[in-house]
């Protein structure tokens, strides 16, 4: 496993026992510049993650609860009018930090939702006609409660697809659990504790250094097979786009690349195959494990 990233999962284990392979997904993410979403019931250590990563990783980090009466220039920002000056003035939101934490998303309006649109994708806002860029590296965390609970506004297909994973930390094990309520007093400490491991300059060079993953044809072609046997069933109503497969590759070189590898694996594919894909889908993260999981079983690695 690369070194540094290895300290980083190894550090934020401290505070999220147990959860290795979600802290390495969410890792994945960041390095290939993709945007995470992560759906669970309140209280199973979302907040603690993003938070922490953000701490490890020596970045800058705000959080913004969503909720039915947020507007979009709560998030974004708005151009205030100075009297001296006889001019407006941009004041920046929220969003401008490396990693925004976007909590309990599916809480706010649609309207409220569609403000990080164009920042997910193109790192800029707009407000009245002026482009604004954001920082660099610019990570968003969304957070979501289940489609079940009320007061909730379901993420459209298209705001999904901005996400490029969506993962879920589950509960904890009983022996987990009882850490937790033991160091209850201590956790919140800790995690503001976390001493930074790699810093933005370093992050940036491993971002860059996924280029330089190989991933053969065979492999191409075996995320081909997957991507269409979601066209050819009608199973799914929204089939996996090009998108998602650009992403499904770049996934794999991360997940290899953390894992200490300069070329991808079949293994790397099926490891990053749900949490890339399962929410272009339209699946529910409830039952995604076992759908996905049944694709993969009907197209072979060769």
């Amino acid at each position: 496993m690369n070194g540094d990233l290895n300290k980083v999962i190894s550090a934020l284990s401290e505070v999220i026992l147990e959860k290795p392979e979600q802290i390495k997904l969410a890792l994945c993410s960041l390095l290939c510049r993709g945007h995470l979403l992560i759906e669970d019931l309140p209280g199973m250590g979302k907040t603690t993650l993003s938070h922490s990563l953000a701490n490890v990783l020596g970045l800058s980090y705000r959080r913004v609860q969503f909720t039915s009466d947020l507007l979009p220039s709560d998030i974004t920002g708005t151009a205030i009018y100075n009297r001296q000056e006889q001019s407006f003035e941009f004041h920046p939101g929220p969003i401008f930090s490396q990693v925004l934490l976007a909590d309990e998303i599916n809480r706010a309006s649609p309207k409220t939702q569609s403000a990080l649109l164009e920042a997910m994708e193109e790192h800029q806002v707009t407000v009245d006609g002026v482009s604004h860029k954001l920082p660099s590296p610019f990570f968003v965390i969304a957070t979501q409660n289940p489609q079940h609970q009320s007061g909730t506004h379901p993420l459209p297909e298209s705001q999904l697809d901005r996400f490029f994973m969506r993962i879920s930390l589950g509960y904890p094990s009983l022996q987990a659990e009882t850490q937790l309520i033991k160091s209850a007093n201590k956790n919140r400490r800790t995690q503001q504790e976390l001493s930074t491991v790699i810093d933005a300059e370093r992050l940036a060079r491993y971002q860059d250094e996924l280029n330089t993953i190989t991933i053969s044809d065979s492999i191409i072609e075996y995320i081909l097979r997957l991507v269409s046997l979601t066209r050819n069933t009608q199973q799914f109503s929204d089939p996996l786009s090009p998108r998602a497969s650009i992403a499904l590759a770049a996934a794999s070189k991360a997940y290899a690349f953390i894992s200490g590898r300069d070329f991808v694996l079949p293994d790397d594919v099926q490891a990053v195959f749900t949490p890339v894909c399962a929410h272009r889908l339209g699946v529910d993260s409830r039952n995604g494990e076992q759908v996905m999981e049944q694709v993969l079983q009907q197209v072979s690695v060769h």
